[in-house]
């Protein structure tokens, strides 16, 4: 029973060691780009949460989908430019000094998300970035018209024209 207790005190040591060194290398600078590591876990843990509130609570889209486009587009210009750039392609210099940097709209990883993903992170932001919630500020309705011109923006040049 002792030799259990003291492997068990040994066991517990060797972990609070681990864990000393591993917070001793983290530094919560913005200045170094993040490591392979810390990309990959976060990116991943982004995707499982962002899909896992998104299931519910998610309103109907508007049915005029070129409407909504076209709103939309008004709507990029004023909420969402000033960071990721008028095409959505090439962050602003407030995007690229975040961390993690405002993303690029027109990217594969982007365009993955789901229209209610996308919704739900246009509404409620992303704690921790730059990504600001907009729940407060426009309906849902202008929600639904940002989640549809972001999917018109690989169809855009990079000068936002198309």
């Amino acid at each position: 029973m002792k030799r259990f207790v003291i492997a068990g005190i040994g066991g517990l040591v060797l972990v609070a060691v681990i864990a000393v060194v591993a917070a001793s290398q983290f530094t919560l600078s913005a200045l170094p780009e993040p490591g392979r590591t810390e990309t990959f876990l976060a990116t991943k843990a982004k995707r499982y949460l962002v899909h896992r509130s998104s299931r519910e609570g998610i309103p109907p889209a508007p049915a005029d989908r070129q409407a909504s486009i076209k709103e939309g587009e008004r709507l990029f210009g004023t909420d969402c430019a000033a960071c990721h750039g008028a095409s959505g392609h090439n962050p602003t210099d407030a995007g690229r000094w975040m961390y993690p940097r405002a993303a690029d709209l027109n990217s594969p990883a982007v365009q993955a998300y789901s229209d209610p993903e996308v919704f739900w992170i246009i509404k409620n932001g992303i704690r921790l970035s730059g990504m600001p919630a907009f729940g407060r500020v426009e309906s849902d309705e202008h929600i639904w018209d940002l989640v549809f011109y972001v999917r018109t923006l690989p169809k855009a040049t990079p000068e936002g024209g198309r």
